[in-house]
């Protein structure tokens, strides 16, 4: 999911849940809870009808942090006074052909180039999950904690390989 983007805006890519409980500017950050009354993620964004932020409105799909993510992030608070997330140290693109990422760029001793990632490797999934674009690469690596070990498979000169890295972390 995607949340921000406008101009003056970044935007932020999270694996969320979806939830059609009421959530609007001022009152997210509640727990979601299923049935059994266990919190199963915090809400925290809303789908919107797309018209300027003056003008948007909620149209029932809301969103929230898995519980998860919650506890990582709030243990690194706790513990470390910041939260870090994990990155692979490379500037992507998203392929023409709608089929992947295309690493553009590879940081000087980050995690890709470590690995062995290359540029120009086109990134088709991420341990078991497909990538299709930027956004789901972003996602599939935050779905892990700085120094987790992954497995991406790319395609390198017409041939598919497979590339283990072990997460860089940023803080944010």
């Amino acid at each position: 999911m995607t949340t921000g983007g406008d101009a003056d805006d970044l935007s932020s890519y999270i694996n969320a849940v979806q939830t059609d409980a009421a959530i609007n500017p001022g009152n997210s950050g509640g727990p979601l809870v299923n049935l059994r009354g266990q919190v199963v993620g915090v809400n925290s964004a809303i789908a919107t009808n797309g018209a300027p932020a003056g003008e948007a409105g909620n149209i029932g799909v809301g969103f929230a942090i898995p519980v998860e993510q919650v506890r990582i992030t709030a243990d690194q608070i706790l513990r470390d006074g910041e939260a870090q997330y994990p990155v692979i140290g490379a500037q992507v693109i998203t392929d023409k052909s709608g089929q992947g990422v295309l690493i553009d760029e590879v940081t000087k001793g980050g995690a890709a180039e470590k690995g062995g990632l290359e540029k120009g490797d086109i990134v088709r999934r991420v341990d078991d999950r497909v990538v299709i674009d930027s956004p789901s690469l972003i996602v599939a690596i935050r779905a892990h904690v700085p120094g987790d070990e992954i497995t991406l498979t790319v395609t390198r000169d017409g041939k598919e390989l497979d590339v283990t890295l072990e997460l860089d972390s940023k803080v944010g």
